[in-house]
């Protein structure tokens, strides 16, 4: 197996690829547990990795659509339906959160991951049709994730004490990642 081999599935930079979308499964195994505090280092080892992947990818000449649809699916994982999952679970777990609530807040969160999901589908149609500019139009997937990380450091510390102030920060959050806002790339 040659790691790079830009048509191997398996060649470097698809590997860490991988690995990014194993932290965040992982991650969503831990949340589950109520293991929040390792879930949240695999989420920002994620990140990294979807730093790492494209650096690699671009150094090695090891770019394929391939590479560029699995990244796509490892943002999904790691940047829209775990950190949806943490903060679910957290929102449950320090506000206390039951019935009604829990409902609603249930379909604020399907709401986040749909969105998110839009949100990549359209950046890679417009990365296919070669119309990505200097800036991202709506938050990334990335950006959105911290936004729903900082929520979670709210409640965890007692700043955010009512569930629904989580949920409307979270569908702003989630309007947002769709948004035209202009965002520069780093």
């Amino acid at each position: 197996m040659d790691l790079f081999d830009k048509e191997n599935r398996f060649n470097l930079a698809n590997l860490i690829t991988f690995g990014n979308i194993a932290c965040g499964i992982v991650a969503m195994y831990l949340i589950q547990q109520g293991n929040f505090f390792v879930a949240i280092v695999l989420a920002w080892i994620a990140g990294a990795l979807d730093i790492a992947d494209g650096k690699v990818a671009r150094k090695m000449h090891l770019s394929t659509e391939f590479g560029i649809q699995l990244d796509s699916f490892a943002d999904f994982i790691s940047f829209v339906v775990m950190p949806a999952f943490l903060l679910f679970y957290a929102t449950k777990h320090y506000l206390s959160v039951s019935g009604v609530q829990e409902g609603v807040l249930g379909m604020v969160f399907l709401w986040y991951i749909v969105s998110g999901l839009r949100r990549l589908v359209e950046f890679n149609l417009k990365v296919d049709a070669g119309s990505v500019e200097k800036y991202f139009e709506g938050v990334p997937t990335p950006l959105g994730a911290i936004l729903l990380w900082v929520i979670y450091l709210g409640e965890a510390y007692g700043i955010v004490t009512s569930a629904w102030i989580t949920a409307a920060a979270v569908v702003t959050i989630a309007w947002s990642l769709n948004s035209s806002l202009k965002i520069p790339h780093p």
